[in-house]
């Protein structure tokens, strides 16, 4: 389980609010060297900035809202930000800054301000708010909440981003200001030989489940006999046995005897849907003694343990049985093979040859009260609608998976 539990008291640690740095960052193109080294990603490429410059322009309060597949996703923005000729804020969550003393300083620097993901933070929605109202930089949230490896297809979008934006709207219409959303879609391309980057990672992992090298393979049947393997581990190892029927019925009935049982015992019932809420709502529940250090050391072990539980139930979310069937594209086979990786190692390796296009949609003005007749916020439906339309569209642009001559 990667560290992005923090058994400390929250406090909150406000953006630094100045020009200096990051004005520094943009001139010297500091984001593109962190990025090389730490994630592979050798060029860019911004769509839409005019967009975004108009609203900006008309001094509209503006928030950005990008999908959230990679871990270098808002250190990216900043070549929207850039080409823009803006600053941002964000929305950072409190974990990252507990990565060592270079990123606890850098992240304000860069515009970042905490938020605790697992309770009510209301400080950082306060200032998320008070950033919007005063419209100084665009505002950066992501709404999934929580890293994909998906890049193609959205996750649940998390309520709070909707609230944020029209207490905003809210705020400025009684000075006839505006408040919009721009969702931003962010796509990694990547440039490299598909085969000769991957069989190193899938020799390895084969190795862990004591195989030979299964190159006599295609690549996408390897790459689907590793996930098979990896989900029948799983289940031996919280059910007894594999169990059976299609795909996706074993992934969800793997993530309810996960959750359900913790859900009975700290929500008073088992739940339904999606995961990343029903994940919050449990954390929210487990960590404030822990925190405190109010347990003993066998209850605090306990908590762990439910907590490694929540954390797997998140990461069986992201694999979807259709990714690859429905467009085998050679990033789609990429991003499969890191998630596997990242879920047995914790670490995906960087491979380089990384292109990354971010794709400004049209701005959505926020109305200050939300239609109570409708079961969706219709907020929240036109971002989801829009940013997953410009994602399907890049998806497309990704070159199709062709095979080599498998090895004799």
């Amino acid at each position: 389980m990667q560290e992005i539990i923090i058994e400390k008291p929250y406090h909150f640690v406000p953006a630094h609010r100045g020009n200096w740095w990051p004005s520094f960052i943009q001139k010297f193109d500091l984001i593109s060297i962190w990025l090389r080294r730490s994630a592979g990603v050798v060029s860019h490429e911004c769509r839409g900035v005019e967009l975004l410059r108009e609203s900006l322009d008309a001094g509209h309060g503006v928030m950005l809202t990008p999908n959230h597949c990679r871990a270098a996703d808002p250190i990216v923005i900043g070549y929207l930000a850039r080409e823009a000729k803006t600053h941002v804020f964000a929305m950072a969550s409190w974990h990252l800054y507990h990565q060592g003393r270079f990123m606890a300083w850098a992240i304000p620097k860069m515009g970042a301000f905490s938020v605790n993901r697992e309770g009510i933070d209301r400080t950082a929605i306060n200032t998320a708010i008070s950033m919007l109202t005063e419209a100084e930089r665009p505002l950066v949230v992501f709404p999934e909440g929580a890293v994909s490896r998906t890049n193609d297809r959205l996750h649940a979008m998390m309520e709070g981003v909707s609230f944020i934006a029209r207490a905003a709207a809210k705020k400025r219409q009684k000075h006839n200001g505006k408040v919009v959303v721009h969702p931003v879609a962010i796509k990694y391309f990547f440039g490299g030989d598909l085969e000769a980057t991957l069989d190193p990672i899938l020799s390895t992992i084969e190795h862990r489940f004591s195989w030979r090298p299964q190159r006599h393979m295609p690549l996408i049947s390897r790459i689907h006999k590793v996930s098979r393997a990896l989900l029948c581990l799983k289940e031996i190892e919280f059910f007894g046995d594999p169990q059976e029927g299609e795909w996706l019925q074993r992934l969800e009935g793997l993530i309810d005897r996960l959750l359900q049982p913790l859900e009975e015992e700290w929500l008073g019932e088992a739940r339904e849907g999606s995961v990343v809420p029903r994940v919050k709502a449990l954390r929210m529940k487990l960590l404030p003694d822990m925190v405190l250090g109010k347990l003993t050391p066998e209850e605090r072990d306990r908590r762990w343990e439910q907590l490694a539980d929540i954390y797997l139930s998140q990461q069986v979310s992201c694999y979807m049985p259709d990714y690859i069937p429905s467009l085998p594209t050679v990033d789609r086979l990429m991003e499969t093979v890191e998630r596997i990786e990242e879920d047995l190692t914790d670490v995906a390796t960087v491979h380089g040859s990384l292109h990354v296009v971010l794709q400004v949609g049209e701005a959505i003005e926020v109305s200050p009260k939300r239609t109570r007749e409708k079961s969706q916020d219709p907020l929240m439906a036109r971002l989801e609608t829009d940013l997953q339309g410009m994602l399907d569209s890049l998806a497309r642009e990704s070159p199709l998976y062709q095979p080599r001559d498998a090895t004799p």
